[in-house]
């Protein structure tokens, strides 16, 4: 190849790079009245491993999918925690919940089986990668070198910020709320949920 090619391809390469780059930047998260992207995952429930189907789960329901950081962290923990005491609330509401993080399954069968989290009562599923996350608009944030959690484990995979969204059986997104822009806390991302599907 020559020097003058080897630069054209370059300049190519480096233009199509930045565009990619920019696209990345503006990425923009689902709103309200967007159609839902459908998505299967492994997930675990009370520590049993199942592949989750959010077109199955929405043909008993909507469904309240909320995305989180880690499990075993102080807010993911809280969400978790107050998800399962107010489960019941949801299935009177013919309501279904999944978590979704980018937790290996086999750190989610120990976390969906934790009775000071999920306590069995609800799934959580593995988007390894974030590849569903940025189906809706969510960009994985690499964790701080050394992060940890609760139980002293280095955390090596990427976070989701503290997103819910909440889908009616039409698949549509009737409701999306976020701790970055919201400024709302774990546990209200629990009670909004709620509220929004007691009237649907």
């Amino acid at each position: 190849m020559s020097k003058k090619n080897y630069l054209s391809s370059l300049l190519i390469t480096g233009f199509l790079l930045s565009i990619s780059l920019h696209s990345f930047a503006q990425m923009k998260v689902l709103s309200k009245g967007s159609k839902a992207p459908m998505f299967t995952s492994k997930a675990s429930m009370a520590g049993n491993e199942f592949e989750f189907s959010l077109k199955k789960a929405l043909e008993k329901g909507p469904v309240v999918v909320y995305f989180y950081p880690s499990a075993y962290t102080g807010g993911c923990d809280l969400e978790a925690h107050t998800f399962a005491e107010m489960k019941d609330k949801f299935t009177a509401a013919g309501a279904t919940i999944i978590g979704v993080s980018a937790d290996d399954i086999e750190r989610l069968k120990s976390f969906s089986s934790n009775p000071d989290y999920c306590a069995g009562k609800f799934p959580v599923a593995s988007d390894d990668g974030g590849k569903i996350a940025a189906t809706y608009g969510l960009e994985l944030i690499p964790p701080k070198p050394g992060a940890k959690d609760i139980n002293g484990q280095e955390i090596t995979h990427g976070f989701i910020p503290r997103t819910t969204f909440v889908i009616n059986k039409s698949d549509e997104i009737v409701a999306v709320f976020s701790s970055d822009t919201d400024h709302i806390s774990p546990d209200e991302h629990v009670k909004k949920s709620l509220e929004i599907v007691t009237q649907l």
